[in-house]
């Protein structure tokens, strides 16, 4: 029987207390909270979307850094593997549009007591308000060294034969993530890589997007472009808000254009009437005109856009909303088409870790052993979850992360 200290009692340190527990060693769990799965529970709107059905190509479609170095890890304990472990502690499951799968009761504390449960009925210990300030490391020959054991913030001292770091990225701040763990990994030799918020609302530069805040577009298209390049394009719901834009859609942008970002601006535009092709529109846009041919612009149209978007659009579309619309000419007709089907937003920077559902960038993954998420620097020594340089989109992916790499680990760690 080893002893296996976990640093983090978020999803990947709960996984592995558990799966440990199952192999027969002796567990230490150390949460700096006075309770554990805090980021957990306010996970998917607090509904906590464990984990996504997809198959496995799209699973790592899904993966947007790193997919590779998970690959072993996923196999050993897949989505399938996900759904049926937890319906085996006890927890009824539920799938929702995309594949996402979520606790039939809706609440994600449910997910958090099932492995609470577990965790008792195993004789893991857990030590809440317990804060890991560092590793012990010893060296074993020159530049060699071993993880001895963790110090807590009151200077403790407390000795185990593995050390697990699962102390999350820096996104939600205010359940704990506050980059803790990156430190332990510099501390054991380890890189760092370029840290940034991701799944993470958008700045604007134009005055018109506050103007619009709180409408919501449903079955548009969004895209992003460094110049001629598409760095981004799917069709889904995007939201206004007072300093930009939010929604699915751009959340799961900011995770392909933020290191693009930190460079320059970029720019975006909303295909408003994404189901329609610009022949299409016209062909509508004309039949609007031929039933109101004496009515003002502004009047014939109104019925197409949302009420908050609609001055938005006459002053982009540059028509005159007086202008009668048998006065308006085909090249006036198809620049209003342009502005609906591309409709102009110039990205500035993503909002920051307070608002941000993860961290891209992490430990660098080449440093660690892909089979079993041990140190290649220091013995003994293992990372798991998010602290890790991999992240993937919204729909379930990331906690199934949490999930395949905390079963690697101990799946590797014998008795």
């Amino acid at each position: 029987m080893a002893k296996i200290l976990i640093i983090g009692g978020g999803a990947a340190g709960m996984a592995a207390a558990v799966f440990l527990g199952e192999h027969g060693h002796q567990v230490h769990v150390f949460e700096k909270n006075e309770k554990l799965g805090k980021k957990l529970f306010i996970t998917g709107k607090g509904r906590c979307n464990l984990t996504n059905s997809c198959d496995e190509e799209t699973f790592f479609q899904s993966v947007v850094s790193n997919e590779k170095f998970l690959y072993s890890a996923f196999h050993g304990f897949s989505n399938e593997d996900a759904i049926a472990y937890f319906e085996k502690l006890g927890l009824p499951l539920k799938e929702e549009r995309g594949g996402r799968i979520f606790p039939q009761s809706d609440h994600s504390s449910d997910v958090i007591k099932v492995l609470e449960r577990r965790m008792k009925e195993l004789d893991v210990k857990i030590h809440l308000k317990s804060q890991v300030k560092d590793l012990l490391l010893q060296e074993i020959k020159e530049g060699q060294h071993k993880v001895t054991g963790v110090r807590l913030e009151n200077e403790q001292e407390i000795a185990g034969d593995k050390v697990i770091v699962a102390t999350g990225g820096m996104s939600y701040q205010a359940t704990g993530s506050t980059g803790d763990g990156y430190e332990f990994a510099k501390h054991a030799g380890h890189k760092v890589t370029s840290l940034r918020s991701a799944l993470v609302p958008m700045e604007t530069k134009e005055e018109y997007i506050p103007r619009m805040q709180g409408l919501a577009l449903k079955n548009v298209r969004f895209t992003v472009k460094d110049g001629k390049k598409v760095l981004y394009q799917d069709f889904g719901e995007l939201l206004f808000t007072h300093f930009g834009i939010s929604g699915p859609l751009v959340l799961t942008a900011s995770s392909y254009i933020g290191k693009k970002l930190e460079k320059k601006e970029l720019q975006g535009t909303i295909d408003l009437k994404a189901a329609l092709t610009e022949e299409q529109l016209d062909a509508r846009l004309l039949r609007e005109f031929e039933a109101g041919k004496n009515k003002q612009f502004k009047n014939v149209i109104s019925g197409m856009f949302p009420a908050k978007m609609f001055p938005v659009i006459l002053e982009l579309g540059k028509i005159p909303p007086e202008k009668k619309v048998n006065e308006i000419t085909k090249a006036q007709r198809m620049e209003f088409l342009r502005v609906v089907k591309n409709f102009p937003i110039t990205i500035t920077g993503l909002r920051g870790f307070r608002e941000a559902i993860i961290t891209q960038g992490g430990v660098k993954t080449g440093e660690i052993n892909p089979k079993t998420m041990e140190s290649k620097k220091t013995e003994g020594l293992y990372f798991v979850g998010e602290v890790l340089d991999l992240d993937a989109v919204t729909g379930g992916f990331n906690l199934q992360i949490a999930w395949s790499t905390a079963k690697a680990a101990a799946d590797y760690i014998e008795l």
